[in-house]
């Protein structure tokens, strides 16, 4: 599903050179859950951020399913972004101004699915995650772990072909940490390939292989 050869990413100042990534090659087989580990800095969210279409790299291929996505423009990346990619952040990244309903249901505006369908989905979802009952609350009336099944529904409801998640737990005790991999495993289990960027030891022991990081280079 996904191939990344001699891929590398380095950041320009005109005072400075940081090379992010360093020439990192693999693959992620469709249906794997993968766990990439390593100290701050090591390069994991700029890799999340390449693969997750945000940024570009500076060379190297990504492809996925054998589309070449490297280097395309800001709106080739955005349009293919567009129901193949899921994101969950470590901070929610819940718009404050959405009610729950409207925050799941944003993704399938940005794709323009009649409103029937968008609330088919989105009810459906909701229920999935287990949060209907918080609809039309907005995310400050939410806790922590309300809000990260609320961010995992929005990355969801598209049915997206990969599923990206920046320490999806960092910001959740262990109850709400722990009920939220197991939501990630269930997906998993029902064919979302994911991939995890994380420092928990207990969250990788999810995943079905760890890929690590250090200084940029895979070890």
């Amino acid at each position: 599903m996904i191939k990344v050869e001699n891929l590398s990413k380095i950041f320009r100042t005109e005072e400075v050179e940081t090379l992010a990534l360093n020439n990192i090659s693999f693959e992620v087989k469709k249906g794997e859950f993968i766990a990439v580990m390593g100290p701050s800095g090591c390069g994991k969210t700029t890799l999340l951020n390449v693969l997750g279409l945000l940024d570009n790299p500076t060379s190297g291929s990504y492809k996925l399913d054998n589309t070449q996505l490297a280097n395309l423009k800001e709106r080739e990346r955005t349009k293919h972004r567009k129901g193949n990619i899921g994101f969950i952040f470590q901070s929610f990244n819940l718009i404050e101004e959405l009610n729950v309903y409207e925050n799941v249901e944003l993704p399938l505006v940005y794709l323009k699915m009649s409103a029937a369908d968008r609330k088919q989905l989105v009810n459906n979802v909701l229920e999935r995650m287990n949060i209907s009952h918080r609809a039309k609350h907005f995310p400050h009336q939410l806790s922590g772990g309300q809000q990260q099944r609320v961010a995992i529904a929005r990355s969801v409801v598209s049915s997206p072909k990969l599923i990206l998640a920046d320490e999806p737990t960092g910001n959740l005790d262990s109850k709400n940490g722990k009920d939220v991999m197991n939501l990630l495993t269930e997906l998993n289990r029902e064919g979302s390939t994911i991939i995890m960027v994380t420092h928990s030891q207990n969250d990788a022991a999810y995943a079905h292989r760890i890929i690590s990081l250090f200084d940029g280079e895979i070890v």
